[in-house]
């Protein structure tokens, strides 16, 4: 449990550095308190399809990762940010990715800061 509550406070890092660095990343709110609330919300819902999509992605594109030596790991971050996304606005989250460079470029931020952070942060191992 501890460990699942410092990945997600490291998601809400990441996605809070995204935000910042890209402009087409959005992230509204009336407060700071609101935006923090929303951010925790949405990098919940991001580890959540990291979880549970992703894996499946992976399997299913297998050839290409070996085709491109890795480099589709990109495209599939961008595509599970891009998803984030649409299932934030479904849940009515102020968190919005504006198309697929800015998502790809958004994936490689979060997973560079989210592995910076879970470096950093203890976890229960």
């Amino acid at each position: 449990m501890k460990n699942f509550v410092v990945k997600t406070i490291a998601n809400a890092g990441a996605l809070a550095v995204a935000v910042w660095l890209l402009d087409k990343i959005t992230l509204t709110g009336d407060s700071t308190g609101k935006k923090v609330w929303t951010l925790l919300l949405v990098a919940l819902v991001f580890g959540v399809v990291n979880f549970l999509v992703k894996p499946i992605l992976q399997v299913l594109t297998f050839p290409l990762f070996i085709l491109t030596l890795g480099l589709f790991t990109l495209v599939i971050n961008a595509l599970m940010l891009l998803l984030t996304s649409w299932l934030a606005d479904k849940l009515d989250l102020s968190f919005h990715v504006d198309g697929f460079w800015t998502a790809v470029l958004g994936g490689l931020i979060i997973s560079v800061v989210s592995w910076a952070l879970n470096v950093v942060l203890p976890d229960g191992d």
